[in-house]
This record gives structure tokens, sequence and C-alpha cells, in this order.
């Protein structure tokens, strides 16, 4: 489980493909050395587990599933991506609950610059437009946002300067790829309404 709010950014290594999977090198200086192998850590907003360290980098395996639904069989070496550690009991949540487990690949649509605030609008599955309100929360490449304008199959949130520089959010340009987990609360809700006939 995270928070949505980034620790670090890492630059992608190494990758390895092998057996259907993936091997993935990250180095983070500050980051790397406080964690263990077994460790989780949210990559652009996909849970993975720490498989090596050395020294400042991480190796992670990645496996067919999450290649095949995620941004992270796109990654090459030079890549950045968003690191945040689990979150542990007592930790201070300041962000919303994020599993790490994306529910679908958006795209980066159209982004408006004011001032130093960013809007970007992500397009993304119109299977998934039920699981937004505006004013909600969706992780974006693992970064919790908060949803602007929420529609059938796109969505609008608002980057404060932090986020810019400090996330890889502020780098994507139109068209790019970027990983989409929506609220698991709303997932819950709607899965328990399927099931009800509701007649009034």
């Amino acid at each position: 489980m995270f928070t949505g709010l980034v620790q670090a950014l890492g630059t992608v290594r190494a990758v390895t493909d092998g057996q259907g999977g993936r091997r993935l090198s990250v180095a983070e200086p500050a980051l790397a050395p406080g964690l263990r192998i077994g460790d989780s850590v949210s990559v652009c907003g996909a849970c993975l587990t720490v498989v090596s360290r050395d020294g400042a980098a991480l190796d992670f395996e990645v496996g067919p599933e999450t290649l095949a639904k995620t941004t992270l069989g796109g990654l090459t070496p030079g890549d950045r991506v968003n690191l945040e550690g689990a979150l542990r009991v007592g930790d201070a949540l300041g962000g919303h609950f994020v599993t790490g487990h994306v529910d679908c690949v958006g795209r980066v649509l159209e982004e408006r610059v004011t001032g130093e605030w960013l809007t970007i609008w992500f397009g993304f599955p119109a299977e998934f437009g039920d699981l937004l309100v505006s004013k909600g929360s969706v992780a974006v490449d693992g970064v919790s946002l908060t949803v602007v304008d929420a529609e059938a199959d796109r969505l609008s949130v608002m980057l404060i300067p932090h986020t810019r520089t400090h996330t890889t959010l502020g780098y994507k340009k139109p068209g790019d790829a970027v990983n989409l987990e929506f609220d698991l609360l709303a997932k819950h809700v709607k899965k328990l309404f399927g099931r009800i006939n509701l007649t009034i």
C-alpha cells in the first residue's frame, strides 16, 4: 500500500528481457540504501518487489501481466521513474490509499499552462469512467492527484509547481502513456451496486 506521494525520481539503468518477463534496474542514491530485498516499491504506480540491491541501484522483476497492463514494458535505459516505498503503520497519509495495482494505461491528450500551474487531460478506456468524480482521487504514474474534471473517457488534473519538478508528470507530452489507478473504494462500490437489482 502506498500514498501516492513520490519520494524520489529514479533513472532506469538497465533492462533485461527473459522468459516472458523483464528485469528492471533503477538507480536512485537517496532511496535505495534504505530499502531491503523483499521490500515493495511503487515504480510509476506499479507495485514491484526489490529482488536485488547494489549500492544506489535497485533491481525488480516485472512479470508478463504487469508488462501487458502498464507502461513498464516500454521503459528503456535513461528513462526517469517515480519511486515510493511502501506505507508503514503509523506513517502520515498525505495523499490517498494507492495499492500499486494499475487499472489501465492512459494517454496525455492535452496540456495547458497557466503561470506555474499545469493542467493535463488524460484519456482512458470508457469502461473506467464510472470510477471517477470531480474532486475525487486518482493515481497517475503513482502520483496521488485530485480530479478537476471527470468525463466518460477522460479526466483532467492540475499540477502544482512542486509536482511538475519532482515527478515524471512535469515532463510528459501529448501522446505519452501513463499508468492509471482509480480509487479503491469506488471500485468496490461499483461492484457491489452491480450485483444489486434496484427498483424504485
